[in-house]
């Protein structure tokens, strides 16, 4: 199995992302719960949990390092914060985790890793929470994914309910191999990831290869070099977990997600520039290109 299907506005209508009723209300939309941020890195939660609201979820929640949960409240007046113990150093406390569990399993979606720094806490914290998640689906990003293959056995019991979106380096560390066999194969080493972890896997990049753990892949080839900016994974995993929240199955969530943000950054090309455009600026694009995916 070599070859990759295209992903296109074209396909995405013929999946359609689940809509709430005319008169539904924020339940209907779905719960999220974003865990993300560090003293040093605190607009990685503020960009996640914005585009999970821009994704169309009816309720956020944003748990952070204590330090900076008050100017999280105040930067998103639309999210719940928690504050939450941090490390000296200013990131999560792997304690948190504990604290975290009710509130998540009554959550429809979460995300864990947007702006976290310590990669070997956020690993531990990671699998900490993992241990205790029943119900929601999950997103993992960024320093949430490092060393995550030590939780292998506990990403294949939450099988079916997973999204991971490594980049090229954070994909080499995944598997343990040089980053220029991932830049040599990409859908390979996605498929073998995919496969190993029981998740969906979208794999950042120039081009975004999206694979199930069976081996089905589909291709996003027309982002641009825009895109490669700060803060930009940060929004694309909060689009994810917005659609999760919504009723979207993982696949289709990573689907819709990868298109909405490379579309995003296409339309802020046409209009700025290929160059200059800022992550969060992506975000006010994307229920206008949901508007414009609706069925006629």
């Amino acid at each position: 199995m070599s070859s990759a299907n295209n992903l296109t506005a074209d396909f995405l209508r013929s999946i359609p992302v689940p809509q709430p009723s005319p008169d539904g209300d924020k339940d209907e939309r779905g719960r999220v719960l974003v865990i993300a941020g560090s003293r040093e890195v605190p607009g990685g939660a503020l960009l996640a949990g914005v585009a999970a609201l821009r994704a169309g979820a009816g309720k956020l929640q944003i748990a952070t390092s204590a330090s900076i949960a008050t100017h999280l409240g105040l930067a998103v007046p639309e999210a719940l914060v928690i504050a939450l113990p941090e490390l000296p150093t200013g990131g999560i406390a792997l304690e948190s985790a504990d604290l975290l569990i009710e509130r998540a399993n009554r959550c429809d979606a979460v995300l864990i890793g947007p702006g976290m720094v310590d990669n070997e806490a956020a690993s531990k914290f990671a699998g900490a929470l993992l241990e205790g998640l029943k119900s929601p689906c999950l997103v993992l990003d960024a320093a949430a994914l490092s060393k995550i293959k030590d939780h292998r056995d506990l990403l294949r019991r939450q099988a079916g309910r997973i999204v991971i979106t490594p980049h090229s380096g954070e994909m080499a560390a995944l598997l343990e191999i040089p980053r220029k066999e991932v830049v040599a194969d990409p859908l390979g080493t996605a498929r073998k990831a995919a496969a190993s972890l029981q998740c969906v896997v979208a794999l950042k990049g120039s081009v975004t290869h999206i694979v199930t753990p069976q081996g089905e892949a589909w291709t996003f080839r027309e982002g641009n070099v825009g895109l490669a900016t700060s803060g930009s994974g940060d929004t694309l995993a909060g689009i994810i977990v917005g659609l999760l929240a919504r009723g979207a199955v993982p696949l289709q969530a990573a689907q819709w997600g990868v298109y909405l943000h490379g579309e995003a950054g296409n339309r802020l090309a046409s209009s700025y520039a290929p160059l200059g455009f800022l992550a969060r600026e992506l975000l006010a694009e994307v229920p206008r290109i949901m508007r414009d995916l609706a069925p006629a």
